[in-house]
């Protein structure tokens, strides 16, 4: 509540008059309704929200609405706020990177006189990138999808367009999507989209709800726009002006598409590329496919914590967090981004990737040289982003040739290298940094630079054309220095025509109001009284003393002032056409950022696998159609990396026809849920082209990785936590295919006992006979490792290779403790320790011991050792005197006579009353028992 105060104290005061509020509120009442829209007005000192905005700015960053003001009077009165210059980059930068339900605007003018003049979305930032990333790095490309969906007999085929507006480039794609808009999921992660374009008329259709939420669940904006912007008649015409080079195979692409064209279409309308002449000749147009990559879709990607979360405690909670060791400005994050999001399909790619970071891990000096040098690399891409867009400073200039004379010396590091892939380093980077920095293409510019910029001014802060770089600056600068002589000469003369000391007593000062003046201390004045009257002008007496003038100095400061006018409008012409001429090694730019931001990650897998604690390893690559996925000493990265953790390394063979299916039971705390995701970031990691926390790592590529490890509420969708896990398990059974990897964890626990152990049974059942994936099914339903006991039994399932495996926990029998060990074995887990964890919680004794009593009684979980065996055969028989369909109507009928019973007011009721409800409601469980065996065994 304090920091509330306080930050209030602190908000600029709304200064209006009543004409000026008047005219404000009329221009306000003009503007279309989007509630989505935050609007913000520019007051030059501070900025202003109403109205609704101003409520939700009051709300969401000022956490009370004590901060609201009232524009004006009475029923036209308007809820208003003010906002400083930080909390205006806060909320844009919250807006627009962090939320995905809100659009920004921000208005100039007074009056009744406003415009627009910048606007942003999740997926464009546009104008509003300076605000953004004016003290922090853009770690990731925001990206804008459209999709042109299409319900056909076999499904909806999905025509979808994306650009990626930071690296200009546009894309196309289609493809055929079940149910469940799986494909588009996957390819929605992919692209790392934040804003997604839909025709309206979709919003409509209860047909299209999957498709609306598949976009919800990857967190992505819906921004729905007119059918007809769905064209894609001119769309060859348009891409001709903003792509590079011919465009015949442009029109070669977009003539292989019938939805995507429209889609694209849309896109270039909405981001307004062509209003933007800078676009013109600078963007590539590609085909996206689904199958170049591994596909995950977002269940996956937050049950493997591949992405940082702001629930994160560190950076090491998430595996981006933790392999992230880049250190250009921006440019190794970006594409580490794009890897965590693409991981690779081709065994000869993930090769090459971990030949590289072998070479890296191998030689420490090597990576270490290497890292000086590209801690002094520049944000080269966004840099030469702003050259192209023009909106580019000497500054911006500067720094790529900062960063343009560091690619000699980190040539030179690679080039020392002699290790085993020396070759390989010579053909990744090698060559193409002699390529794109030979004298026609970076040496021209670093000469360019070095020609015209006056380095000697950057110590001081000063970013200047040289003098000598245009015969007219030169002859303004010797003009300007000649004046600048002459006046300093004047000032030697008044010195000695006053009798003081010059510098100590009279002094030369340059003001903004008078241009060049004298001044003396007032104590000085009276000495030289007279002479002042008579020979010179006084403009001003102060505190800090007189300044007086006289014509000569005031005709030699006016022309003084004048030179440097025109030295400043030469200096802008010639940064305009030195900007203009950089923006020309563009293409250069993009190349040597490419190589570096690559050189980037890999020396970050590389030093994240050489300085953990248990290094990591180089995995055994092979095609999807053959070997095995074993890891040996397996340990899961991210909870390894956590400073209270010691974690116990597994082993994980997953092999065809013995362990491709396996069942994992044992205790809650006990390691499954870890033990299971390991696997998955372990095979996601080799697939990136990182080694593995192993001691040996042999991976089966994967083309795809399906993870359901609990799932949430989503009471704003209207979707419980049952049917959420029903949802992202129907995407698996859907999406799945022999070639992926399958993880789930505690699968049906969210219904009845015999429902969700059904449900378990058919599922895993399907996965073994009809999708063959290699799955690891962890559960607390032991009757599920029962499928391994019928693995001979026929030919399919053997093939299938069901296996059981169980953490194991030890009991103390003179306690009871339950201590974890956290190491997995094989074998099914011969009890559960519900009860045990309970005593973890600290539950009160007299529960615990109840809850064994009706344990024992109803699921015979009491241990094995205390209970004879005639007496586990008949509880066993008992159990199977019963349909389960039976049990399950009998106890819910039970579980409703005890609610009803525990409802009645006894406080309020005597005695007869109590015996009389009881009566009535026994004899309607009676009644209701006739068709229960189960309910009679009660009476």
């Amino acid at each position: 509540m304090n920091e509330n105060l306080e930050e209030q104290s602190k908000l600029p005061e709304l200064k209006l008059d009543a004409k000026q509020a008047q005219g404000f509120l009329s221009f306000f009442k003009t503007l279309p309704k989007d509630p989505r829209a935050v609007r913000l007005f520019d007051r030059r000192d501070y900025y202003t929200a109403h109205g609704d905005d101003a409520t939700f700015i009051a709300k969401t960053y000022y956490h009370t609405t004590t901060a609201l003001r009232q524009l004006g009077n009475g029923a036209d009165a308007l809820s208003s706020i003010s906002v400083s210059r930080n909390m205006f980059e806060t909320i844009a930068r919250d807006i627009l990177l962090e939320r995905m339900d809100r659009t920004l605007e921000l208005y100039e003018g007074s009056g009744s006189n406003w415009r627009l003049v910048k606007s942003g979305t999740p997926g464009n930032l546009g104008s509003f990138e300076d605000i953004l990333f004016a003290n922090n790095e853009m770690q990731d490309s925001p990206v804008i999808a459209a999709l042109a969906p299409n319900f056909g007999q076999n499904g909806c085929e999905v025509g979808l367009g994306y650009v990626d507006i930071t690296k200009r480039v546009l894309g196309l794609t289609e493809f055929l999507d079940d149910s469940h808009f799986t494909n588009l999921e996957s390819a929605l992660v992919a692209l790392g989209c934040r804003e997604c374009l839909v025709p309206a008329e979709t919003g409509k259709s209860s047909e299209y709800r999957p498709m609306f939420d598949a976009i919800s669940r990857c967190g992505v904006m819906v921004t729905e726009r007119k059918k007809t912007e769905f064209k894609g008649r001119d769309l060859v015409q348009d891409l001709g002006r903003l792509v590079k080079g011919s465009v015949e195979p442009v029109r070669d692409l977009v003539s292989g598409f019938e939805c995507a064209s429209g889609a694209l279409g849309c896109i270039l309308s909405y981001a307004e590329l062509l209003a933007d002449e800078s676009n013109y000749g600078n963007y590539t147009v590609k085909q996206y496919s689904l199958s170049s990559y591994m596909r995950l879709d977002s269940a996956a990607m937050r049950a493997l914590n591949v992405m940082e979360s702001k629930s994160d405690a560190n950076k090491n909670f998430s595996l981006f967090g933790l392999m992230n060791r880049t250190c250009t400005a921006g440019m190794g994050k970006r594409l580490l981004h794009m890897w965590l999001k693409q991981p690779l399909l081709d065994v000869e790619e993930i090769n090459c990737r971990l030949d590289l970071v072998q070479s890296f891990v191998e030689d420490a000096a090597l990576r270490q040289d290497l890292r000086q040098h590209l801690k002094r690399i520049s944000d080269i891409e966004r840099l030469t982003h702003n050259l192209e867009r023009k909106r580019a400073s000497l500054v911006h200039v500067v720094k790529l040739y900062q960063s343009s004379i560091r690619v000699p010396y980190i040539k030179s590091v690679l080039e020392r290298h002699d290790g085993q892939f020396a070759t390989l380093i010579r053909e990744r980077y090698i060559d193409s940094l002699e390529k794109w920095s030979d004298d026609n293409h970076l040496n021209k510019f670093i000469g360019l630079v070095e020609t015209s910029v006056d380095l000697d001014q950057l110590e001081n802060g000063e970013y200047m054309i040289s003098s000598a770089y245009d015969p007219n600056l030169s002859a303004l600068k010797d003009e300007q220095e000649t004046l600048e002589r002459q006046i300093h000469n004047l000032h030697k003369q008044t010195a000695n025509d006053l009798d003081l000391p010059v510098d100590k007593s009279l002094k030369l000062d340059k003001e903004t109001q008078f241009g060049h003046v004298f001044r003396i201390t007032k104590k000085e004045e009276p000495k030289v009284r007279k002479q002042l009257n008579s020979h010179y002008i006084v403009l001003e007496t102060r505190k800090d003393g007189v300044k007086f003038t006289n014509t000569k100095l005031k005709k030699l400061g006016d022309q003084f002032h004048k030179i440097v006018e025109e030295y400043k409008s030469c200096q802008k012409e010639l940064v305009a056409r030195v900007v203009q001429t950089a923006a020309s090694f563009s293409e250069v730019f993009e190349g040597i950022a490419g190589v570096l931001s690559e050189l980037d990650v890999l020396l970050s897998f590389a030093d994240l696998a050489a300085s953990c604690p248990t290094p990591y390893t180089r995995p055994n690559i092979s095609p999807p159609d053959t070997g095995d996925i074993i890891l040996e000493g397996c340990r899961h990265p991210c909870v390894e990396a956590q400073d209270w953790v010691n974690f116990i390394p597994n082993d994980c063979r997953l092999v065809r026809g013995e362990s491709w299916f396996q069942i994992i039971t044992g205790p809650n705390m006990g390691g499954k849920s870890t033990y299971i995701r390991q696997v998955g970031v372990n095979v996601l990691m080799a697939q990136v082209g990182s080694f593995v926390p192993c001691d040996n790592a042999t991976i089966s590529i994967r083309d795809c990785i399906f993870a359901r490890v609990g799932a949430g509420d989503c009471q704003l969708r209207g979707v419980s936590t049952f049917m959420q896990e029903m949802l992202e398990t129907a995407s698996i059974l859907k999406g799945a295919t022999d070639r992926s990897l399958i993880i789930i964890d505690e699968l049906g626990r969210g219904t009845s006992t015999y429902d969700g152990f059904g449900l378990a049974w058919a599922i895993c059942e399907h996965i073994v006979e009809e999708i063959k994936a290699p799955t690891l099914f962890a559960t607390h339903f032991h009757e599920l490792t029962a499928l391994a006991n019928k693995n001979g039994n026929n030919g399919h399932k053997q093939n299938a290779g069901i296996a059981n495996f169980h953490v194991f926990a030890h009991i103390d029998p003179s306690n009871r403790k339950l201590t974890m060990l956290y190491k997995v074995q094989p074998g099914a887990c011969d009890q559960s320790f519900g009860i045990h964890v309970a005593e973890f919680a600290n539950f009160p004794p007299s529960v615990v011991a109840l809850a064994r009593e009706k344990a024992s009684e109803l699921e015979d979980f009491s241990p094995i050792a205390i209970i004879p065996n005639d007496i586990k055969e008949a509880a066993s028989k008992r159990k199977r005197e019963f349909d389960p369909h039976d049990v399950s109507r009998g106890t819910a009928r039970a579980r409703q006579f005890l609610q009803d019973f525990s409802q009645l007011p006894l406080d309020k009721m005597d005695p007869s009353e109590v015996r009389q409800q009881l009566s009535k409601m026994k004899t309607d469980l009676e009644r209701d028992a006739v068709d229960s065996h189960w309910l009679q065994q009660f009476f």
